[in-house]
């Protein structure tokens, strides 16, 4: 089944009837703190809330809401909270990690700690996932957070990792856009559209499954048909791209906000390639954002535990 939008998505996870023990870290947030009750109360998370309690309080009251039945760790420092939401996964009492008022850089140290985090699977990276303008199904984008300047192996990596997320999405042969600033390849001026070029050329040689990717690719080029009419570009992926990988992570986390911020977009946002599912939205992002990425995270944590 191809799950076709973020609310589809929620549903989804509520009809598998399978809960998660998610831990909050740094939890004192007031859309952390709705996302995870709206999440509750759907069915899809028991939440743990790590943070200052005392600030958690306040927002209970502000929003009307009894914390009284629900696990609660009173860790006012953001990186010890992240310690403690580890030890609780690594323990079985948790299935994710949520990032809550702590910065990302110091939740993904705490995760990759080699003495007392969590092995990674592979490369981490940020895979955002939205409701596509005008269409009836979700788009991908990667990777606005976590990578900085991704060289060639790395954005093969991070694709990767985006097509595990497209695949438990239900998203058949998914048309991958290597995004640049155009569709020309110009070296060295514009290192990333070789990148983008090489990348494609390792899809036609079957590195990415049944993924067909294209690139260069200038973003009207990948999700515009008006622009495909324009540029003359005939391309299964023109114009019709399911996954959008960011050249950078300045261009990746652009987009994500311009997205989010003057388009209105919701976003689910979480952290690929890690063993703990991980739950990533931005800090600015709303309580409906932050909801959907928990669905997300709940999603690729079924799907972690299905995987042969």
């Amino acid at each position: 089944m191809t799950i076709r939008s973020l609310e589809h998505l929620a549903e989804h996870m509520l009809a598998r009837n399978v809960r998660t023990r998610l831990a909050v870290a740094a939890c004192a947030e007031d859309f952390v703190i709705q996302a995870c009750l709206a999440a509750h109360e759907r069915g899809l998370v028991d939440p743990i809330f790590v943070g200052d309690q005392e600030k958690v309080a306040h927002i209970a009251g502000k929003l009307g809401a009894d914390m009284s039945s629900f696990e609660r760790h009173d860790v006012a420092d953001p990186a010890a909270a992240v310690e403690l939401c580890i030890r609780l996964y690594k323990a079985g009492d948790a299935g994710a990690i949520m990032k809550g008022k702590v910065n990302t850089d110091v939740l993904l140290r705490g995760v990759l700690n080699k003495e007392t985090g969590v092995p990674p699977t592979g490369v981490l990276s940020h895979v955002g996932v939205f409701n596509a303008p005008g269409h009836d199904k979700l788009m991908i984008l990667t990777d606005a957070g976590i990578n900085i300047s991704p060289n060639l192996q790395r954005k093969a990596d991070i694709l990767r990792n985006a097509l595990k997320v497209a695949e438990a999405l239900g998203i058949a042969a998914p048309r991958v856009a290597m995004l640049a600033a155009t569709e020309k390849v110009i070296y060295p001026a514009m290192p990333a559209t070789l990148d983008a070029q090489m990348v494609a050329k390792m899809g036609e040689q079957g590195e990415f499954g049944d993924a067909i990717v294209a690139g260069p690719f200038a973003l009207d080029l990948a999700v515009s048909q008006r622009a495909v009419e324009c540029k003359g570009v005939c391309n299964p992926v023109a114009g019709n791209a399911d996954i959008l990988v960011a050249p950078d992570i300045e261009s990746g986390n652009i987009l994500y906000k311009a997205l989010t911020s003057m388009m209105n977009i919701e976003m689910a946002g979480i952290v690929a390639g890690s063993s703990v599912p991980v739950v990533l939205p931005s800090r600015g992002d709303t309580d409906r954002t932050k909801f959907y990425s928990i669905a997300l995270a709940t999603l690729m944590t079924m799907a972690q535990k299905e995987a042969p």
